[in-house]
């Protein structure tokens, strides 16, 4: 939800959007991709469907049978594509994208893997309005990893709203370690975090 505005701020850039190819960062695992929660189609309907870049590579529909095949297949991509730049935000437990402690690795070798997810992720889709109940989200995902997320030349760290304001506290101002994944954008030179009065 952190990304709405900045996505429909995006829409009227001045951006040659036919030489751009768009990725994301994470997916759940067994999601009918009909889903309101579904990124692919938050995407589509937040900016894919209004720009009409040169290519959009979604993670597609998964099962916990093909997961690993989905990922190296991503991650594939994703090495044929350098990436220019990722926009992310902080979870309410300081994950980027679904790397979620204690699960987040700083040293990952892989680009793309299946993540189990926190309970607090979890509960934060519930608050976000996605699903109804806890016991409908998802256990498991597909993400990008945190060394994939900060390979791009620039990263943008976009993260309103007080709920948020713990998580940014944490990433500011407490260990740099997984415990707070979002911790480590104070080592990336090429990341810039946005905050608004709430959040800050």
């Amino acid at each position: 939800n952190s990304q709405i505005t900045f996505l429909k701020a995006l829409r009227t850039a001045s951006i040659e959007w036919s030489t751009v190819n768009i990725f994301h960062m994470d997916e759940y695992i067994g999601l009918d991709p009909a889903h309101p929660a579904s990124f692919p189609l938050f995407l589509k309907m937040h900016i894919v469907n209004y720009i009409h870049p040169k290519t959009f590579f979604p993670i597609p529909p998964t099962t916990q049978q093909n997961a690993q095949e989905v990922c190296n297949d991503y991650e594939m991509l994703l090495r044929s594509h350098p990436v220019d730049l990722c926009a992310l935000g902080i979870g309410e437990n300081g994950h980027l994208a679904f790397n979620d402690p204690p699960f987040a690795d700083f040293k990952d070798t892989r680009l793309v893997k299946i993540i189990k997810l926190d309970d607090a992720s979890r509960r934060q889709q519930v608050g976000e309005g996605h699903f109804k109940t806890i016991y409908e989200v998802p256990t498991h995902a597909i993400s990008l990893t945190i060394p994939a997320l900060l390979a791009a030349k620039h990263v943008l760290a976009l993260v309103p709203e007080a709920r948020k304001a713990e998580a940014v506290y944490r990433t500011l101002n407490g260990p740099i370690n997984e415990e707070c994944p979002g911790s480590i954008l104070r080592m990336t030179p090429h990341a810039h975090l946005y905050l608004d009065i709430d959040s800050a």
